[in-house]
């Protein structure tokens, strides 16, 4: 038996990171970010359960935030071990760590000198140069290969289809004497572009799977037609369409569909700013690995022009930013991040927000406490930069392209299981979808299923 211990992503769908103890080892399965609400985000702060010196390697299932964000600051505190994770992880990784270190010293910055925070002087969570650090530490693994990472136990990742690089992890016992572990990391969805579909499932007894959409079903829309109407409503009203998408995945479905539109002129030429300093770096990584890529694109150009919308202008430098923030007229902006946490999205919303001819449209999930939970929800004001700054602007979203799978998806990837798992734990969603998800699967299948909380700790076979 081993001990895991659920360190985030229980009952809230941030903060993946599970502890496994297990023959004397310390394995950590994720170590991301807590976001959204003020209690969860307090978390970051708080001392780790164990000594990270004491944690001999991290399995990171893909590079988001809040599954690979608090790596640096792991690291800052000691942690010496190996991280593994696939090659597309590594790469999206090198890009995403660094810009969160630097955003934390700017946004330590900023507070400090508007001074709207609660501490003085306001810290970074963790710096660049944490995260530089924390790069030098990857070790990476091709996907469905197995690899000894302790005597006798071995890890594999599976591709997940969720975001280039992602990955289950699956521990097992190297003499086969067990049917294993599985860390569902988030599940992909079916049928779309981009990314190929999630692979079946390996055989596991203990599984840990997403529940985000456990209570929803993704609407069958067409994409690029809800964005043009969208769009097109926008600049006929002589606005703006301001678009916060994570520069990782979110971004090349953006363009993917974007690219559509642009070949069949169903787009109004105005500007098409993606304002990211990762962008381009990102979009280079997805060419890059464009073997890992779904048909749909690998067939359009072997520069993997799916993402190439001509009229794209990549924005790198807080200056360039600065300037399409003041300026005026109708144009589309695509900058992160996606549930408006943080980063050069906020001064466009600022800048946008009270204008009712603007339009504001998210594209993926906005989790409890954020700022793009309160604007779908309706908020009249919202905070940024400790102003706050009126709602006029039109809020659009659009659940159809996220990258998580719906309660449906879920249930169309259990069935892949060729014998049922002993117990499943349900894992990154909020309490209503989690206990919709529990009941379906339960009702579906007649699987065992538990909802873990915080902290909790359980015996697991492996």
């Amino acid at each position: 038996m081993a001990r895991l211990t659920f360190l985030g992503a229980a009952r809230t769908v941030t903060g993946s990171k599970y502890l496994l103890e297990v023959d004397g080892h310390r394995l950590l399965i994720d170590c991301g970010q807590f976001q959204g609400l003020y209690e969860l985000r307090r978390r970051n702060w708080a001392a780790f359960p164990v000594d990270p010196a004491s944690i001999e390697m991290v399995l990171l299932t893909h590079a988001h935030i809040d599954h690979s964000g608090m790596l640096p600051r792991l690291v800052a505190n000691g942690f010496r071990g190996r991280i593994l994770a696939t090659s597309g992880t590594f790469d999206l990784c090198t890009l995403v760590l660094p810009d969160a270190g630097r955003l934390q010293e700017e946004d330590a910055r900023l507070a400090n000198r508007g001074g709207f925070s609660k501490h003085s002087p306001a810290l970074p969570l963790f710096t660049e140069a944490d995260a530089l650090t924390a790069l030098t530490l990857f070790q990476t693994i091709p996907l469905a290969t197995r690899i000894d990472i302790a005597p006798g136990l071995h890890a594999e990742f599976v591709d997940a289809g969720h975001l280039l690089g992602s990955a289950f992890v699956r521990l097992s016992r190297v003499n086969g004497s067990g049917r294993g572990l599985l860390f569902g990391g988030d599940l992909g969805r079916y049928n779309r572009p981009i990314l190929p579909d999630p692979q079946p499932a390996p055989d596991a007894e203990t599984i840990l799977v997403e529940s985000t959409y456990g209570d929803r079903e993704h609407p069958h829309t067409d994409d690029a037609s809800a964005l043009e109407r969208i769009i097109t409503q926008t600049i006929e009203r002589g606005g703006r369409v301001i678009i916060p998408a994570f520069a990782v995945g979110r971004v090349e479905e953006l363009l993917y569909w974007l690219n559509q539109l642009e070949n069949q002129n169903r787009l109004k030429p105005v500007p098409l700013y993606v304002d990211s300093p990762m962008g381009p770096g990102a979009l280079d990584f997805y060419r890059k690995h464009q073997a890992e890529l779904d048909a749909n694109v690998r067939s359009q150009h072997s520069e993997a022009c799916g993402f190439c919308v001509a009229r794209m202008q990549p924005v790198v430098s807080s200056h360039e930013s600065r300037e399409i923030t003041q300026s005026h007229g109708p144009a589309i902006v695509i900058s992160a991040s996606g549930m408006a946490t943080g980063g050069r999205v906020l001064h466009h919303l600022a800048a946008c927000l009270p204008d009712a001819r603007n339009t504001i449209l998210f594209v993926g999930y906005q989790a409890q406490g954020t700022r793009g939970r309160q604007l779908i929800d309706g908020a009249k004001t919202i905070k940024i930069h400790g102003q706050q700054v009126l709602v006029a602007a039109h809020i659009e979203k659009l659940d159809s392209m996220s990258a998580h799978a719906d309660a449906a998806e879920i249930v169309q990837w259990l069935r892949t299981f060729t014998t049922p798992p002993a117990t499943t734990y349900l894992v990154h969603g909020e309490p209503p979808a989690q206990d919709a998800l529990k009941q379906r699967i339960e009702s579906t299948f007649g699987w065992r299923v538990h909802v873990p909380q915080h902290g909790e700790r359980v015996e697991v076979p492996l």
